[in-house]
């Protein structure tokens, strides 16, 4: 298109842009610019104003938040990100989501130690500035916590998108492979697992193959490009790709090898699946693929009838995302979504795709498939193998009813 078609093409659209008979955005018919708001006539703030930096004041609203009924106390519980007011891949270190078990220690990372110990040649006590001296290396994945979603098991619950999914978070992280830590210990060649602990007041520890800690597991001190938060792990946390949140320990103060895992509390009382016949699955740390529409949903109606684009994420801990397809009518008719760039191993995707609204109820859903052909199912689907008494590992559809006033309700199809 050539630069004078473009600029007409361009004066055309000023003022407003109607859609379907009536204007997809307020009507802005006007042909001299808008007069000069008060904020336009005077000197701002200078630059060290904000000397950490902060939001703006109208996003204030734009905080984690918690259900308080959810658990007995606020030191071992959940505050969800806000998923319906994030724009990317990313989520900032202010809004990522937090999982305690006994409350967030605030250690001295001057007096912080990491052990590894166990089944080695050459057991290790680490300091802080010790870890920094090794090669470092910086890495997208998302963290899940398996409980994200576990109130839709039997029946729609939390008329909320961040309550509903938003135990789930994308950062940078950046540290050192755990390979090159048990490398410089010496593997001995009994050991087939870690027991790897925090440094919180529950110590909080859980058992891992030997072969995923040497796979990609990374031992991290930064998250999108600052030091950890508190509430993340300051000042060293475990990172687990594709795993389930828990595994992902916060405050690492020890790694143990050995030849068994330990079936600790959280691996035989807590963070098992249980089954319709009443056992219970162990050692379920894949989080398997994943979607949700992040617009429309219950906190972002819509405004009446008119051109919107559908936005969503979806994630696998099976590797990327392969595809992602939208339905407006609960899953009879779907359509293949645009996936946004960058693409990630186990990391969130962005999804998009135009809708033209005629103002009819509507059922908005997304599905995902991975790169290993895996389909998100339906919670129908997933009742059949593992009923409805299950807490961890919901990964079915999310249906978003959508009203003829435009206000958007969590259901489930039968």
């Amino acid at each position: 298109m050539g630069r004078r078609r473009f600029l007409g093409l361009g004066a055309a659209l000023t003022g407003s842009l109607v859609i379907g008979g009536k204007p997809a955005v307020a009507d802005t018919a006007q042909e001299s610019p808008p007069a000069d708001a008060p904020w336009s006539q005077s000197i701002g703030a200078g630059v060290a104003d904000r000397p950490y930096g902060r939001p703006a004041d109208t996003e204030a609203s734009v905080i984690r938040r918690n259900v308080p009924w959810l658990t007995a106390s606020a030191e071992s519980s959940v505050s969800f990100s806000p998923l319906q007011d994030l724009h990317g891949i990313i989520t900032p270190n202010g809004l990522f989501f937090e999982r305690h078990h006994a409350g967030r220690p605030d250690i001295d990372p001057a007096q912080h130690k990491l052990m590894i110990h166990g089944l080695v040649e050459r057991p290790l006590l680490l300091s802080m500035k010790d870890i920094m001296r090794f090669p470092s290396v910086s890495r997208i994945h998302f963290i899940e916590c398996p409980a994200n979603g576990g109130m839709n098991w039997r029946a729609a619950q939390m008329n909320s998108l961040q309550f509903s999914h938003g135990m789930v978070s994308c950062a940078e992280w950046t540290g050192v492979k755990l390979s090159t830590l048990l490398e410089e210990v010496g593997i001995k060649k009994q050991a087939k697992w870690a027991m790897v602990e925090g440094a919180d007041g529950a110590h909080m520890n859980r058992s891992l193959p030997l072969d995923k800690c040497l796979d990609d597991c990374l031992v991290i001190y930064a998250q999108n490009g600052e030091a950890l938060r508190p509430e993340q792990g300051y000042p060293l946390r475990l990172v687990v790709p594709g795993w389930e949140g828990n595994v992902n320990i916060k405050w690492l103060r020890r790694i143990k090898l050995g030849e068994k895992p330990w079936h600790t509390r959280e691996e035989t009382s807590k963070y098992t699946d249980l089954m319709p016949d009443g056992t219970s699955r162990g050692f379920t740390w894949l989080i398997d693929a994943k979607s949700v529409v992040t617009f429309p949903c219950p906190e972002k109606p819509l405004d009446g009838p008119g051109l919107y684009e559908i936005r969503g994420l979806a994630w696998t801990g099976n590797g990327k995302v392969k595809r992602v397809d939208v339905s407006m009518d609960g899953g009879v008719n779907w359509q293949t979504a645009r996936l946004h760039e960058p693409v990630l191993s186990k990391a969130l995707t962005k999804f998009t795709l135009p809708w033209r609204w005629d103002g009819r109820p509507a059922l908005v859903a997304s599905r995902v498939i991975d790169e290993t052909g895996y389909v998100q199912p339906t919670i129908a689907q997933l009742r059949a193998q593992r009923g409805s008494n299950s807490v961890y590992h919901n990964n079915s559809i999310q249906t978003w009813q959508v009203k003829p006033d435009g206000s958007v309700f969590n259901v489930q199809l039968a």
